[in-house]
């Protein structure tokens, strides 16, 4: 299960952030994890809240957004959405797509006291 190590980045970041910041506390964190990142949203939450005893996490509202894949069509020029990797233009049924959103996995902000 990657999202143990990806929730530890994470909050890698997040205490980067308060040394640099200089804030004590965590109120709130806004992940986006687009549908196509391979990311277990659930499992990255879990991840998330099991780190978060005694770290800056505790106490703090995470937040994951997760956007559709997109994908331009190269062979009936649209952008179109899609669910995965591999699957078909809905619009032509085509195979010829461009991954354009979906695949972004970061931090959006957080909100934080600085107490």
């Amino acid at each position: 299960m990657h999202e143990a190590s990806l929730a530890g980045g994470v909050l890698q970041l997040v205490e980067e952030a308060a040394r640099n910041e200089c804030f004590s506390r965590l109120l709130a964190l806004r992940l986006e994890a687009g549908a196509l990142a391979g990311v277990d949203v659930r499992a990255l939450r879990f991840a998330l809240e099991c780190l978060a005893p005694g770290t800056l996490l505790e106490g703090a509202r995470i937040e994951i957004v997760e956007p559709p894949g997109r994908a331009w069509c190269l062979a009936c020029s649209q952008t179109v959405t899609i669910g995965q990797h591999g699957d078909a233009c809905p619009s032509c049924g085509s195979y010829q797509l461009q991954v354009t959103d979906g695949m972004e996995l970061r931090v959006l902000d957080m909100s934080v006291n600085d107490d």
